[in-house]
């Protein structure tokens, strides 16, 4: 499992909402993920949707999954959302694709419409993670 939470330097206070950020691309990962807890976000990291309910499962509370919606293995973004929309109904789901035909039926997936469409920007990911939040 990569789930890791930044422990060392953490900007994130106790309180901080919890983002599992599940990308397979490792450097993509990585740049979204440092950049939240920039944003003062605890954030969990996945490499696959198998890894995301893996992490889950294990109990770690989350508030947000931001999800690729093409990945590895036999859970995609789609599978994902709609396993968070069965088994953990308070946890907003966005999910991302750089496929427009996937964006849109993840829009259609996702309440709220929440679906940010690639490449996005970092700031529009921080301002649509809060406004999901606020709701």
């Amino acid at each position: 499992m990569n789930a890791s939470f930044k422990t060392s330097g953490d900007a994130a206070p106790e309180s901080a909402p919890t983002v599992l950020v599940v990308e397979d691309e490792v450097l993509v990962r990585m740049v979204v993920s440092d950049y939240l807890r920039d944003c003062a976000f605890h954030v969990v990291e996945a490499g696959s949707g198998d890894e995301a309910i893996q992490i889950l499962e294990a109990g770690i509370e989350v508030d947000i999954v931001f999800s690729d919606v093409h990945m590895p293995g036999k859970t995609d973004g789609f599978a994902l959302s709609q396993w968070v929309r069965r088994e953990r109904p308070g946890v907003k789901v966005i999910l991302t694709s750089g496929v427009a035909r996937s964006a849109k039926a993840a829009g259609d997936l996702c309440e709220e419409g929440p679906l940010l469409a690639k490449p996005y920007n970092h700031r529009d990911l921080e301002r649509h993670i809060r406004g999901l939040l606020d709701r």
